[in-house]
């Protein structure tokens, strides 16, 4: 968002919605394609079906990101800094609030956590996730409020090192001293993640760090370590000058991440349809999808339980890099 709002604000109001209006569109709708994908299932007697769509879940990562994109740019262009702090700071404040009052006797957990109620009453207990034992998205709408500050946060940071980055004597992009060199930016980076990660740990004590409902000490908290990270890599990469083949693996993936995103999520979803007999089970043949078959009969075998689901998702993870190297090779970047 830090390169995209500059652009957008330029074009004005028309130019700002329909660009972000397309995107959410966009986002929202290959993830409601990858939650039906691949459109059938095998039912009990083994014979492939098509889904019930009337149950199929609304939400998701993707539909998630969705939503927090198009909140955040809606406030990040209407907004000057001091209004943009203020209403993240309430939105925070407010979804702590309503987790406490709203909420059940144990009002952070999944039962006692009021988004569900919200959930079930808005998208319908059948459309929701049911990978936890009871109806509950950890994609929610309620949960949606605090992320929206997680990518104000992003931006924010993504916008001070492009400010920072312009000012006189950046451009040289070596370790200097002079002001407006790295180590200020450093400094700053530093002390801001650092200073986030604090408030995010006192903030646990009362409202605990829990990714599930995304807790508003989680953004903090998260935000503060992401920042950490990205002034490490400043750091290494543009003082250090540490740049090679260990940087370019990770820069494939940065240049088609939904596109990869999405590939990895048809790949598991592939893996199911291909099923291979694997035994016998009170005189009948016993089925697993690719994908076990494949780490039962590999993986665990020649590295063990843990072992081998470390290198099992070791191997995908090289499977999906050279998918993007090669789109990169040929400078093929898939765009929403």
């Amino acid at each position: 968002m830090a390169f995209t709002m500059p652009r957008l604000m330029e074009g004005g109001d028309a130019v700002m919605w329909k660009k972000v209006v397309k995107r959410t569109v966009l986002i929202f709708c290959i993830g409601l394609f990858l939650n039906a994908f691949p459109f059938v299932r095998y039912n009990a007697e083994g014979v492939l079906e098509l889904k019930a769509f009337q149950n199929l879940r609304i939400m998701g990562v993707l539909q998630r990101i969705a939503l927090c994109y198009f909140f955040a740019a809606v406030l990040v262009y209407y907004l000057r800094p001091a209004g943009l702090f203020t209403v993240s700071m309430i939105l925070l404040l407010l979804y702590w609030a309503m987790c406490l009052f709203w909420g059940g006797s144990d009002p952070y957990s999944l039962e006692g956590w009021f988004g569900t109620t919200i959930d079930k009453a808005v998208l319908g207990e059948s459309h929701m996730y049911h990978g936890e034992g009871v109806a509950f998205d950890p994609e929610g709408l309620m949960s949606t409020i605090p992320a929206v500050v997680q990518v104000i946060l992003g931006y924010w940071a993504g916008n001070f090192i492009i400010l920072e980055k312009n000012t006189p004597g950046m451009e040289k992009q070596e370790p200097v001293q002079a002001a407006g060199g790295f180590y200020p930016l450093l400094t700053k980076l530093f002390v801001a993640g650092l200073l986030l990660i604090f408030i995010g740990l006192c903030w646990n004590i009362v409202f605990p760090i829990n990714k599930k409902i995304w807790t508003s000490s989680f953004v903090i908290y998260t935000s503060g370590m992401a920042v950490v990270v990205l002034a490490m890599l400043i750091y290494f990469i543009e003082i250090k000058k540490w740049r090679g083949a260990w940087s370019h693996f990770f820069d494939v993936f940065g240049k088609n991440p939904l596109f990869i995103f999405v590939l990895s999520g048809i790949w598991v979803r592939l893996y199911g349809l291909v099923r291979i007999e694997d035994g016998m089970k009170e005189g009948k043949p016993v089925y697993k999808g690719l994908g076990g078959w494949i780490y039962d009969h590999a993986f665990a075998p020649l590295f063990g339980n843990m072992n081998g689901s470390f290198l099992y998702a070791v191997f995908h993870i090289l499977i999906f890099w050279f998918i993007a190297w090669w789109l990169d090779k040929r400078k093929i970047y898939i765009k929403v």
